[in-house]
């Protein structure tokens, strides 16, 4: 197995962003794509893939319409075989002649000659180093250097005709590798990995440079945002390293889901790389028609086209001491149920309404039941209640604690159930504490010596930090990396608020701001808020996106996982429709990780970190997965839900859902 290089702290700030505190784009080269030119002198393009059969001419036509009308600038189509690379013509020719001259991209995996045909008709291909000319059977081999070099000249006289073709024909490429769909020759020797990942990508792209072919595009997808993450940035660092050009990036998590958990995970993955500065496209992959990819995508991209301009100054780094191509949670001591071992908590900001009545704690996942006089809590019941200056009227349940603003805990006669809020004035000004815990308001800007020495000497405080920058997920880091450097290991609660956003907006950017700290191992507790929608329903969205972010960073799992592709024209079965059945049947089973794949390309590879898998194999036809291994094959689509349910069963991971009697009296 292959390790990283050890790096400086300077390499490490330097190898991968051009600053941890300033925004500023990657420089790159710039790439022709029809045309559309796409690079760091170019803004950041939207794109999508359409999803219904290649073969059906007008129905491609009218959809790739829809996805540009909605704001897509590529089109991507899938070409598995060299029928529906020649029917791109059609569809290219139906689209030009309605006046639409946006760029096509064929999608190949596996059908070298596919790429070859597709290369001389449309503006772009895309190939997967997995597949292309490679194989992945799940088989562990043994490479010398001799046979894995024979390997890789097999793999440039298979590769090198459709080099030749896009250069002759000033078609453009992307080079797409999928943490899924890594060869069993690139996991033999580097394994499951971002490093595996890049070396996969970079072995086509020197072919690519020593025939002088530049007009390339790289992206590093994977359904785990915090691999993702770490490949992209892995791959600018080795792409420098090694002497290659600055290729534009794609930017994409793979197989997100649908809904609020598929934008979360876009936005944690996609973002954290745009609050980088890489990025040159993006395609947001959502179990939905794909014509609803391309607002998400622009919304993601709009918050950087003037950041550079809109943000204040930050002090720069001189000691970068985190990893950011492998996680390692940031090291705490264990304050009250905060830092150490413990899983971030969520709190609840009731602040500007205060709770007046039982009923409103239902919004944060905890309920009461009048007619036995008892409280219950689901999954995401939140762990604290902040609520200022206007305390809470009842006894609250659950081992629930409350937060109160240090003005209106002093004066409370419950001091020891009830935790203070302090702002740093008053904090140093007095010595009056909770006993085990004190929750302190801080910004970056705001941190002096004094409080910085202070901190260092106690054991029951845990820091809240926000931000006012344009640029906050950056200032806010560089508050971490001070805590790091100084050995101040208490936790801390990140805390963002985004009056005046919408719904939309506000779960994307807070996935982006919070989940950018949380995928490098920073972060012990989450409370976020917004103004839009009435007080109940406002509650249940943020407390519905508080728990996806942890869910989504892998930090604390309440719920269960879904990697689900966002279908294309390779999908064998209706994929929005089976994945809303499996989850309406299957969404109780808390931890447990299901993968739902319309064909065998992505399928099995997507889901390789999945506990059960279900991938279609043909029409009505569905196998179904135990982790890699398939365990039964061409089961019809009519049953294959109720043989899924079975396997879990089989394996002691079924528990029959509560009714909402069962909880509240739980």
């Amino acid at each position: 197995m292959v390790n990283l290089p050890l790096l400086s702290n300077l390499q490490l700030m330097k190898s991968y962003c051009n600053s941890l505190t300033s925004y500023s784009r990657r420089q790159t080269n710039q790439v022709r794509i029809g045309d559309l030119m796409l690079g760091s002198d170019y803004p950041i393009r939207v794109q999508s893939m359409t999803t219904i059969d290649t073969m059906d001419t007008e129905g491609s036509i009218e959809q790739s319409i829809r996805m540009i009308e909605s704001g897509c600038e590529l089109v991507r189509i899938t070409a598995p075989s060299v029928k529906e690379a020649q029917n791109l013509e059609n569809i290219k020719k139906g689209l030009r002649a309605r006046g639409y001259n946006t760029p096509l991209v064929a999608d190949i995996h596996f059908t070298p000659n596919a790429a070859e045909l597709a290369a001389r008709i449309v503006e772009k291909v895309r190939v997967n180093p997995g597949n292309y000319a490679d194989k992945k059977r799940f088989q562990h081999i043994e490479y010398t250097d001799a046979s894995y070099q024979a390997e890789l000249e097999r793999i440039r006289e298979r590769f090198l005709p459709l080099v030749k073709i896009c250069k002759e024909y000033g078609t453009a490429m992307r080079i797409g590798t999928n943490h899924g769909s890594l060869s069993d020759r690139i996991l033999s020797r580097y394994g499951d990995t971002p490093l595996g990942m890049v070396e996969s990508a970079l072995e086509f792209l020197k072919i690519c440079e020593d025939e002088k072919y530049h007009d390339i595009v790289i992206s590093m997808k994977s359904s785990n945002p915090q691999v993702m993450v770490q490949a992209y940035r892995l791959l600018v660092q080795r792409l420098d390293e090694d002497g290659l050009k600055p290729y534009p990036l794609h930017l994409g998590v793979t197989e997100a889901g649908e809904g609020e958990d598929g934008r979360i995970k876009s936005s944690m993955g996609i973002g954290t790389l745009l609050e980088d500065g890489l990025g040159d496209t993006v395609r947001v992959s959502l179990t939905e028609e794909p014509e609803y990819e391309a607002p998400v995508a622009k919304s993601l991209i709009d918050r950087y086209v003037h950041r550079a301009e809109k943000q204040d100054n930050i002090t720069p780094i001189d000691q970068y001491p985190i990893d950011p191509y492998a996680y390692r949670r940031r090291e705490t001591m264990e304050v009250a149920n905060f830092g150490g071992q413990n899983v971030p908590r969520v709190i609840a900001d009731f602040s500007t309404q205060g709770i007046q009545k039982m009923e409103d704690l239902k919004a944060v996942g905890h309920f009461y039941l009048p007619a036995t006089d008892k409280w219950a809590m689901n999954d995401l019941g939140v762990d604290y209640l902040y609520t200022g200056t206007i305390p809470t009227p009842f006894m609250l349940p659950n081992g629930i604690k409350e937060i109160l603003d240090f003005s209106s805990w002093k004066e409370h006669e419950d001091k020891l159930n009830k935790i203070p809020y302090f702002k740093i004035p008053e904090f140093l000004e007095g010595d009056e504490r909770h006993a085990t815990l004190n929750i302190l308001s801080v910004q970056w800007p705001s941190m002096t010596e004094e409080l910085f020495k202070k901190l260092k000497t106690l054991n029951n405080v845990v820091l809240q930090v926000s931000s006012s920058n344009a640029h906050s997920a950056a200032e806010m880091r560089r508050l971490f990396v001070e805590l790091i450097n100084r050995d101040i290991k208490l936790p801390v609660i990140l805390s963002e608020d985004y009056t005046n956003f919408t719904t939309s907006d506000f779960q994307l950017y807070s996935a982006t701001d919070c989940g950018s700290l949380l995928v490098d191992g920073m972060g012990d507790g989450i409370q976020l808020s917004f103004n839009e929608n009435s007080t109940e329903e406002r509650q249940k969205v943020v407390n519905s996106t508080s728990f996806g972010i942890l869910q989504a960073a892998r930090t604390r799992i309440t719920k269960t996982e879904y990697i689900s592709c966002p279908s294309c024209g390779r999908t064998l079965f209706d994929l929005q429709e089976t994945t809303a059945m499996i989850r309406k049947r299957t969404d109780h089973l808390k931890g447990v990780k299901i993968g739902i794949m319309g064909c065998i390309v992505n399928g099995p590879g997507e889901m390789a970190d999945a506990d059960y898998g279900y991938v279609g194999i043909g029409k009505d036809k569905i196998s179904l997965y135990r982790g890699q291994n398939v365990v039964k094959r061409s089961v019809h689509s009519d049953n294959a839900v109720d043989e899924l349910i079975e396997l879990i069963k089989e394996d002691g991971n079924w528990i029959e859902p509560a009714s909402t009697e069962q909880i509240l009296q739980s």
